[in-house]
């Protein structure tokens, strides 16, 4: 979807007018040459790290000789074991495409995972998490892979719902509690979390607040709970809270070391969105990018954290599935209240209720782009949504013949996929990735020459044709073998002495005399 079917989308839009290529995954990068190149260094920095035993984790080079460089970003340390994949720069660029395509891939399994364990069927999962992936507002953050990376989130969701037996349509089972799947949803939610605190910052919120009403709900209901569950949860529950501990202590430890990153009200406020940015989509909108110029200009500076078009197919949807729903009327409520809570947390300095969070919950005064929590509106809209198509599919289903109802059902919803799939198009652009800088190609040589003159130095010599053929002659013969062992001084100099390793010792032969040992001034060595 996202590197095959948008060049030719666009030919089909413009009638051919306008021809675009497809990309060259290896030689082009997604966005532009700005934060994308510098992720997928992150991503390269990690694999670093883990190949050094995690040592300097975060003492990047980028920041040196500061400390905690890397926790001024996102650290994407959850993507460290796809630095170990490739080298050089084709190798950077090639891993952090292949990302990028797989975060539109796991939001899409996130949200079709968790609308399945709701209770929806396959086509309204699909619908929701087709809005949860190609939502227009996130193209804006096409040069941000920390926020694209949200499918974790609706996955860990699914999975814990799983293991704890929990649906909308059934309700609290029982016999379909299953410990495994809630521990590695609490696996899942802490990998979220060590992508970076970008997204993941109110995710841990949410999912805190979920378990108190959760909490809550035992304590009035009282269900019997077994061993392996309360195990699995307070295992994993430990493994998701050390590893929010560990990147806030990181984080909190560089707001420290430099009190400026703290972001004034001011400051957020030149990045908070208006109300009219619910209706904007972002550039990279094919249906709507050069339709909506005018209405980006009108929002003012950095347009992409102020456009938060859902999109227009899931408005209408969830509009209706306020009424026509699978989901009961108490929970249609629920979802109404969070979306609209969302996007007042979403409008900033802009809306009512930020400066609570601003204030009063850790971490978001460092934070200056409310407009990203837009997310969770979105994923309540997208629920709202799929109860809406589940309802279709199910009148459709009884409202024509048995044997035509599973082909009513899918006649009558899958085009709103196919709307929601349309819309959520991009136009993505594809820069050529920047030469690699003279310096580093100057740096890459020499390393490979110190390497190359490291393994002659350490590679042993065997006698050659003159050494057999003057054996005899002892002192002579040992010289020679003692030269050729050790090296020309004058094109190797003091190269083994500065890597740490020393020259290895002449070779003695039975019919030959020890070699004469060099003086003090000589420069070759014969001992380690």
């Amino acid at each position: 979807m996202i590197w095959l079917i948008p060049p030719y989308a666009v030919r089909v839009v413009t009638a051919g007018a306008k021809t675009v290529p497809i990309a060259d995954p290896a030689h082009t990068i997604v966005g532009d040459v700005g934060d994308p190149t510098a992720q997928a260094w992150l991503v390269g920095w990690g694999g670093h790290a883990l190949t050094n035993g995690l040592r300097g984790l975060w003492d990047t080079n980028a920041f040196y000789p500061d400390k905690y460089g890397l926790a001024l970003n996102d650290s994407l340390l959850g993507y460290a074991p796809a630095g170990l994949i490739g080298n050089g720069v084709v190798g950077a660029v090639l891993r952090y495409n292949i990302l990028f395509v797989l975060a539109f891939a796991l939001a899409f399994l996130g949200g079709y995972a968790l609308l399945r364990q709701l209770g929806a069927n396959k086509v309204a999962a699909a619908v929701a998490g087709a809005a949860l992936a190609y939502a227009p507002w996130r193209y804006g953050h096409d040069g941000h892979l920390n926020i694209l990376s949200t499918g974790g989130i609706t996955l860990a969701l699914a999975m814990l719902a799983r293991g704890h037996g929990l649906s909308f349509t059934r309700g609290y089972l029982a016999e379909r509690v299953r410990p495994g799947w809630a521990f590695a949803g609490w696996l899942v939610a802490a990998w979220q979390v060590s992508l970076g605190f970008g997204v993941g910052l109110g995710f841990v919120y949410v999912l805190a607040a979920l378990c108190l009403i959760t909490l809550i709900a035992w304590l009035i209901h009282r269900p019997r709970l077994g061993l392996r569950l309360i195990v699995g949860d307070l295992i994993g529950g430990l493994v998701f809270t050390a590893v929010t501990g560990y990147f806030a202590y990181a984080y909190q430890h560089v707001r420290e070391l430099n009190p400026h990153v703290t972001r004034d009200w001011d400051y957020v406020a030149y990045f908070s969105p208006t109300l009219r940015g619910l209706l904007v989509a972002p550039q990279s909108s094919l249906p709507w990018g050069t339709l909506h110029n005018d209405a980006r200009t009108a929002l003012g500076g950095v347009p992409n954290e102020k456009v938060l078009l859902c999109g227009y197919a899931l408005y209408a949807l969830a509009f209706a599935g306020l009424f026509l729903s699978r989901w009961s009327p108490v929970q249609r409520l629920l979802l109404l209240f969070g979306a609209v809570v969302g996007v007042l947390f979403a409008l900033g300095t802009n809306g009512p209720i930020y400066r609570l969070l601003y204030l009063y919950v850790p971490g978001f005064d460092g934070s200056r782009t409310p407009g990203r929590l837009i997310l969770w509106p979105t994923l309540c809209l997208a629920i709202l949504a799929a109860g809406l198509v589940a309802h279709l599919a199910d009148v459709a289903r009884r409202g024509a013949k048995p044997k035509w109802s599973v082909g009513a059902a899918r006649l009558l919803t899958v085009p709103l996929l196919v709307l929601v799939l349309v819309e959520g198009l991009p136009d993505l652009g594809h820069p050529q990735t920047p030469a690699k800088p003279a310096a580093m190609a100057l740096a890459s040589r020499a390393r490979s020459d110190h390497g190359l003159a490291v393994r002659r130095q350490r590679r042993p010599q065997r006698p050659t044709l003159v050494d057999r053929r003057f054996s005899r002659h002892g002192q002579r013969c040992g010289q020679l073998h003692h030269t050729q062992s050790s090296g020309d001084p004058r094109r190797y100099g003091d190269l083994p002495q500065r890597a740490g390793l020393g020259s290895v010792a002449p070779a003695r032969h039975p019919q030959r005399r020890p070699a004469a040992q060099p003086t003090p001034r000589d420069p070759i060595r014969t001992t380690a």
